[in-house]
C-alpha cells in the first residue's frame, strides 16, 4: 500500500528491455546516435509538431530550468502558482539556471486564472530599470495539489500571456497523467493551447529516469544546447535516455501506464466518498488529498499503508482533528493494494 510517491514506484519492464537492448555495442555519445534521432521524430509525431525541437535529460528539474532558462532574461520574473514545483520544490534552481530571475506568485491557489495572471503582470515591470522585467508564465498539469487546468483555462491563460508577449512553458512531469484525464491531444493540450515550452516527463510515470524538453519554437534550439551542455546535463552516454524515451511511446505505453495510475486514483476516490470522506481539494487525475483524523491515520499506517501528511503532524491530542493525506497512485499499484487500504480504514 505505497502511496507516498510515484518517484518511488518499479520501472516498467518494457523500459528495462529497452535499456538492456540498447545496452550492446558502442553508440556515438552526447546525442549524436540513430536512437536519439528517432526518439526526437517520434515526440515531434506525438505532438504532431514536425519543427519542434527536442531534448531529452536526466530530471524534472532539469527539464524545467533548463526550459525556462531558454526563454528568460537574468533581468525578467517567471510567473508561477505559490504551490508550483519551481518555486516550493526545485532549491531556487529556476534563479540559478536563469542566471538571477526571479519568481513572481499568482494568487494563492494551485492554479491560477486569467484575472490573477493578469493581475501580477501589470504589479511588474512598472519600475523601468529598477525592476524585475516581465517574463515567461509557468504553468503546471498535474498540479502540486493534483488539478489540472483544461483545455479552455490553459488556451484563456496563454492568450493573456501572449497579449503581453510573453512566453508560456508547462510543467508536465505528470503529463500523462493530465492528459489521459482531459482525453485530448499532446497538441491540444500544448501548442495548440498557447504553450511554447514543455517539459515532458517520463520518471513519475515508469521510466528510470529520462524527461524530454520540447521547444515549440526551433529558433530556441541552439541556446538550450549550449544551457545544457554548460549546465551539466548533456548526458554522454545518451543512448540510455532515448532508449527509455523510445520504449514510452512505443506501442504507447505511457499512455497505458498514466491511465493504469489514474484508475487506481479513481478507485480509491470513490471508495473514499462511500465512506464519507472529505478531499482537501478536487481529485482529478492520480493524487488525492484525502482528510482524516489521527486515529484514522494510525490505523491505515499500522496496516501498512505509506503515505504522506500534506498538512499538520501526527503528534497532537486532538483525536477528531482531520489531517490531510497525500495519496499519490503510481502505474505500479495495485486494484488489490487500494481494496486493503480501504478495509483497513473502515476496520
Amino acid at each position: 500500500m505505497y502511496f507516498a510517491s510515484d518517484n518511488s514506484g518499479p520501472v516498467a519492464q518494457e523500459v528495462l528491455d529497452a535499456l538492456a537492448q540498447a545496452n550492446s555495442g558502442y553508440a556515438m555519445g552526447y546525442g549524436d546516435d540513430p536512437l536519439t534521432a528517432e526518439v526526437q521524430a517520434r515526440v515531434r509525431d506525438v505532438f504532431e509538431a514536425p519543427d519542434a525541437a527536442v531534448y531529452l535529460v536526466a530530471t524534472g528539474t532539469a527539464a524545467n530550468v533548463l526550459g525556462l532558462a531558454t526563454v528568460t532574461q537574468p533581468w525578467q520574473t517567471i510567473f508561477c502558482t505559490p504551490v508550483a514545483h519551481i518555486h516550493q520544490d526545485e532549491c531556487n534552481a529556476p534563479e540559478f539556471y536563469t542566471g538571477g530571475a526571479k519568481l513572481t506568485l499568482v494568487g494563492d491557489a494551485d492554479r491560477m486564472t486569467p484575472e490573477t495572471l493578469q493581475a501580477a503582470i501589470e504589479a511588474e515591470g512598472t519600475r523601468g530599470v529598477h525592476g524585475p522585467q516581465r517574463g515567461c508564465v509557468s504553468l503546471t498539469s498535474v498540479t502540486e495539489c493534483g488539478t489540472l487546468y483544461s483545455l479552455d483555462e490553459l488556451q484563456a491563460l496563454s492568450a493573456v500571456a501572449n497579449g503581453y508577449g510573453l512566453p508560456v512553458h508547462l510543467d508536465g512531469a505528470r503529463f500523462a497523467n493530465a492528459l489521459v484525464a482531459l482525453d485530448c491531444s499532446p497538441a491540444e493540450m500544448t501548442w495548440r493551447a498557447g504553450i511554447d515550452v514543455l517539459s515532458f516527463g517520463g520518471t513519475k510515470n515508469g521510466l528510470m529516469g529520462a524527461e524530454a524538453v520540447v521547444l515549440f519554437d526551433p529558433e530556441r534550439a541552439q541556446e538550450f544546447e549550449y544551457r545544457r551542455k554548460r549546465g551539466g546535463h548533456l548526458f554522454s552516454k545518451h543512448r540510455y535516455l532515448s532508449a527509455q524515451m523510445a520504449a514510452y511511446l512505443t506501442d504507447d505505453l505511457w499512455l497505458r501506464l498514466a491511465r493504469q495510475a489514474n484508475e487506481r486514483a479513481t478507485q480509491l476516490t470513490h471508495g473514499l466518498r462511500k465512506r464519507g470522506v472529505d478531499f482537501a481539494f478536487e481529485p482529478a487525475a492520480n493524487m488525492v488529498f484525502a482528510k482524516l483524523t489521527r486515529p484514522t491515520h494510525k490505523r491505515l499506517q499500522d496496516a501498512g499503508a505509506i503515505y504522506h501528511l500534506w498538512e499538520g503532524t501526527q503528534d497532537g491530542n486532538d483525536p477528531d482533528e482531520f489531517l490531510t493525506a497525500r495519496l499519490v497512485c503510481d502505474w505500479s499499484l495495485s486494484e488489490q493494494d487500494v481494496t486493503r487500504f480501504l478495509s483497513a480504514l473502515k476496520s
